[in-house]
């Protein structure tokens, strides 16, 4: 379709060869039918009045209707888009080092899998657990299983009212977030900074520091079981 200049310059063009090849009567008027349709020349006025009217439409009009890269993505207004890790804090990159020897490194996960399977507070959450493990070298499935172990998949008090999904202490207790993106990146970084880049090459290994047996903090035992747990998740991951 042309645009506006050239079909301006087209029409202009029309309307003087029109003027130069109307025969003109003596007043100086178009010598036309009373019909407006006497003659070749009425008839191309007419049809160049036409296109005229359909080329210059409104710019504004047909950019709304079509986008510029030609792509339309309609969501709901208050849908959750997995794919915005809105993320509040810095997380700072850590190289996997050559003490690691583990079996534990990032390797591609099934995303409709994992996703299915976790539930609570870790819905939606599959695809931060990809990315934080691609981050940070980390199999994705070690980190949803010790999410899912350490919240009861979503369902803990820490994971609802801290966003804490991974047991992280701070200098006043559990560690709160913003967002639970932020906890799965903060425990990426610490898994490869503090246990996998210090030569921990297995859950049991990572649970044995992350989760020590007759801990202060763990009064009630449960860390008798965390190596159990993790391993299970980890297997039907």
């Amino acid at each position: 379709m042309m645009g506006p200049i050239n079909s301006n310059w087209l029409f202009q063009s029309a309307m003087s060869s029109l003027q130069q090849s109307t025969p003109m009567n003596g007043s100086g008027s178009a010598n036309n039918q009373a019909s407006g349709m006497g003659g070749p020349g009425s008839f191309l006025m007419l049809l160049m009045a036409a296109m005229m009217e359909n080329v210059q439409q409104p710019q504004g009009q047909m950019q709304q209707q079509a986008p510029a890269n030609g792509l339309s993505f309609m969501t709901p207004g208050n849908s959750y888009n997995p794919a915005v890790a809105n993320l509040t804090m810095e997380h700072k990159a850590v190289a996997t080092s050559a003490a690691d020897k583990s079996d534990l490194k990032f390797r591609p996960v099934q995303f409709l899998k994992l996703d299915e399977q976790l539930a609570g507070k870790l819905s939606g959450a599959a695809v931060h657990f990809i990315e934080a493990g691609k981050k940070y070298d980390i199999d994705p499935k070690l980190l949803s299983a010790i999410a899912v172990h350490e919240t009861g998949n979503g369902t803990s008090r820490a994971a609802n009212e801290k966003n804490n999904i991974a047991g992280m202490m701070g200098k006043n207790g559990l560690r709160s977030y913003e967002t639970v993106a932020d906890s799965i990146y903060d425990m990426a970084r610490n898994l490869r900074q503090n246990y996998l880049n210090q030569g921990k090459e297995s859950i049991a290994q990572i649970g044995a520091k992350y989760a020590p047996v007759g801990a202060a903090n763990d009064p009630t035992g449960l860390n008798n079981h965390w190596t159990t747990g993790v391993q299970r998740f980890y297997n039907t991951l």
